[in-house]
């Protein structure tokens, strides 16, 4: 037996009693058969796949996560919505009914125009309680929503209670974020509606990136603007897609409430008092808001991610966070015959 115990290499040439003998081929061998190689599948731990996304995969992302974590996206959303639009409905009857604030203050002496600037005055200072406690409240929303669609897109679970343990020491930077950003988009529209809208979608994905990847105020700013180049019309297109099925989701809830204002009115005779109108306005947009505001939030997520997996190969690293392998790319060619072909 020979040093090496029958263990030799598979190249090695030397005599082998195991080996028959070589027998003489009277046509040369024929190539080995061309070798296939399919698609690979993309991992999905969560709602997406971890590739780039179309358009229908980001929208079907965003519902399958509203119907997979409804108590995280549904649940937070209509409690968060029910405390806004309640505080907000009882300021305002309060200030309507017990105070002279909104009421308007007509003269003898003013004319058609000036009648109309006082009411649109009235209107605003009716808006006001609404506007501030909305953005406050929206921006808490938003936060817990990024968290759970973070999550969701991993397949992980997560609690209420953890996603505000997230966005709590987040909280100040997300408040600043979020008036920042509404500074610049009202400035921008101020001017003119373009620049607005411009800046709009230029930062949108600001406050996505100060939760999931804990950036300064400055730095989520900057990211967003990063994220969006060369996909700004992109990104537009998609938002307002999502603005359009939103608005019409905002009618079809919203009808039936109207509606029964409406036969109020025809059964009295009388139009309903503003108690009434405005409590059925205000549980209307509670459901509304209950909707759509996961939806859009869900969506605008989805883009933050789309985005960071085509610009910085941040699918592999979310395989490599779920647990699962990142698709390898196809081997090379076999050695003396033909590529590699895919189906």
């Amino acid at each position: 037996m020979s040093e090496s115990g029958g263990w030799s290499a598979p190249d090695d040439q030397s005599d082998r009693p195991q080996d028959p003998a070589p027998q003489q081929q009277p046509y040369p061998a024929a190539p080995p058969p061309p070798m296939y190689y399919g698609p690979q599948q993309a991992p999905k731990p969560g709602v997406i796949p971890l590739r780039p996304l179309g358009l229908g995969e980001i929208l079907d992302g965003a519902v399958t996560t509203m119907r997979t974590y409804p108590k995280q996206m549904l649940g937070i959303s209509v409690l968060i919505s029910a405390v806004t639009n309640l505080l907000v409905y009882g300021i305002t009857i309060f200030l309507v009914t017990q105070t002279t604030v909104f009421t308007p203050d007509f003269t003898s002496g003013m004319d058609q125009a000036d009648r109309d600037l006082e009411l649109l005055r009235i209107s605003l200072l009716v808006s006001i309680p609404g506007l501030i406690i909305g953005i406050l409240a929206g921006m808490i929303l938003n936060g817990l929503l990024t968290v759970v669609m973070g999550k969701a897109v991993l397949g992980q679970p997560i609690t209420v209670s953890e996603a505000w343990g997230h966005v709590r020491p987040r909280f100040g930077a997300l408040v600043a974020v979020s008036l920042l950003y509404t500074l610049l988009v009202t400035a921008g529209a101020i001017v003119f509606v373009i620049p607005g809208v411009w800046l709009y979608i230029l930062f949108s994905l600001a406050s996505t990136a100060l939760i999931l990847e804990g950036a300064p105020v400055g730095r989520s700013m900057t990211r967003s603007r990063v994220l969006m180049r060369d996909a700004w019309w992109r990104t537009f297109g998609i938002l307002l897609l999502t603005a359009l099925l939103t608005f019409l989701l905002s009618l079809i809830i919203s009808l039936p409430f109207s509606l029964i204002n409406g036969d109020l009115s025809s059964v009295t005779g009388l139009d309903p008092q503003y108690e009434t109108a405005y409590l059925l306005t205000t549980i209307g947009t509670i459901i509304t808001q209950a909707i759509t505001l996961p939806l859009t939030s869900g969506v605008t997520t989805l883009i933050y991610i789309d985005r960071r997996m085509r610009r910085e190969g941040m699918d592999i690293e979310l395989a490599r966070q779920a647990g699962m392998t990142p698709p390898q790319p196809p081997p090379p060619p076999y050695p003396g015959g033909p590529a590699p072909q895919s189906w």
